[in-house]
């Protein structure tokens, strides 16, 4: 099957709540190639303000999360790089994709011959888009809504992009992933800086330069690492 998508919703069932999420993706995005990964095509925001104030305003009454993944975030961007680049790292192995978004790391996992590759987010419109993600570039993920931080995963390898830009998540989230690591399961970080990435705990792999949005960050360009722990 291309574009597995599981979603389950306590709000409504997945029949009624799925063709909304999707109208509404395809009603605010377009068909696009991130820059820095020309070999996918994601339904991405052209106008960041425009679509984050209307997420503020209609998401917010369901108390869901702000749009993350209607954008090719840089640290995503050059994760999703780094694994097509490297192939061998993910090939034969099963990937989890945290805080997947868009779900263009998960997919550069498949594309990169990754044996199974789950994408989790905790917002029903992200596994929405990475499904339909998933279908356009015909690629196999299975999605899953909910939070994974503490929780036992069954993968050899787990993949982080973006997503050290809060405090409370920050701490909770290396600390699991610390966990992990002594499991034996492999670590990669994508990361452009954000103020609480744990640099001293990190090596860096590889550097991109990702082209970004000034609606979406301080400047025109970023300087991206993909970092392994240590």
């Amino acid at each position: 099957m291309v574009g597995v998508l599981t979603l389950q919703l306590s709000m409504d069932s997945k029949e009624h709540i799925l063709p909304r999420l999707l109208a509404f993706i395809l009603a605010n995005t377009r068909r696009t190639h991130p820059a820095h990964c020309p070999e996918i095509q994601l339904h991405l925001a052209d106008h960041a303000v425009a679509l984050w104030q209307l997420t503020e305003v209609e998401l917010a009454k369901q108390g869901l999360p702000l749009p993350f993944w209607a954008f090719a975030w840089a640290g995503g961007q050059a994760l999703a790089r780094y694994v097509l680049d490297h192939c061998e790292l993910v090939a034969g192995k099963r990937v989890l994709d945290l805080a997947s978004g868009s779900g263009l790391v998960a997919i550069a996992a498949t594309m990169a011959g990754a044996v199974h590759v789950t994408a989790a987010d905790i917002d029903p419109y992200a596994i929405a888009a990475i499904g339909l993600n998933a279908k356009v570039n015909r690629q196999e993920i299975d999605c899953h809504f909910g939070d994974l931080i503490g929780q036992e995963v069954d993968a050899d390898i787990i993949l982080v992009g973006d997503f050290f830009y809060e405090r409370d998540i920050a701490y909770p989230l290396f600390n699991w992933l610390l966990a992990c690591q002594a499991k034996g399961i492999m670590i990669l970080i994508g990361d452009p800086g954000r103020t609480y990435l744990p640099k001293a705990h990190l090596k860096e792999v590889a550097c991109y330069t990702i082209e970004v949005s000034r609606e979406l960050e301080d400047s025109d360009v970023k300087m991206t690492s993909v970092w392994a722990l240590r």
